[in-house]
């Protein structure tokens, strides 16, 4: 291993941090950055996904000036069922994360429910209907953000959770 050094990525619901740790899990360095919490109606929550981009950017390259070792690997962990769709060419989001506290689709869970459709979801996937999950986010972002269906049903888009989104920002997609 030539790096010496582990990086871990924490983006999280309100700040990303990042820590490096040495081969014995001492630390390094680390840093921390708040980003900005969107409530566009009551119940809904969304994040900017440059605003997340960015912040992790930043604290990345703050950890990264105080180590100056090379990073053997990096690790993410992240805010979980937070959801975006993204342009697989370019990078860019085509509307604004849908946060893992959202809850704009309780009522397409609940119909999908009394349409009797639990068992089988929770059968194939292990989860209950709930709007904590991405499943409908993506749902909501297909039928509601102007051209997305057409665009994902071509191919041209990506759908993830923060996670997947920084791994493809990190990598150049």
């Amino acid at each position: 291993m030539k790096g010496k050094y582990l990086l871990a990525i924490d983006q999280g619901t309100s700040s990303s941090r990042t820590v490096i740790y040495d081969l014995n899990a001492r630390v390094i360095a680390s840093d921390q950055q708040e980003f900005p919490q969107i409530y566009p109606r009551p119940g809904w929550v969304e994040h900017d996904p440059e605003a997340i981009w960015q912040s992790v950017r930043e604290v990345v390259a703050g950890c990264i000036d105080q180590a100056r070792e090379p990073i053997a690997a990096i690790g993410i962990t992240n805010q979980r069922e937070t959801t975006l769709v993204w342009d697989r060419a370019t990078g860019e989001a085509v509307c604004n994360a849908i946060v893992w506290q959202d809850r704009r689709t309780a009522a397409h869970c609940e119909r999908l429910r009394a349409d009797g459709a639990e068992p089988l979801v929770a059968e194939r996937t292990g989860l209950r209907l709930d709007p904590y999950f991405s499943a409908t986010k993506l749902a909501w972002i297909l039928d509601n953000v102007a051209g997305v269906r057409a665009r994902a049903e071509a191919g041209e888009l990506a759908f993830g959770t923060v996670d997947s989104f920084l791994l493809w920002r990190l990598t150049g997609g």
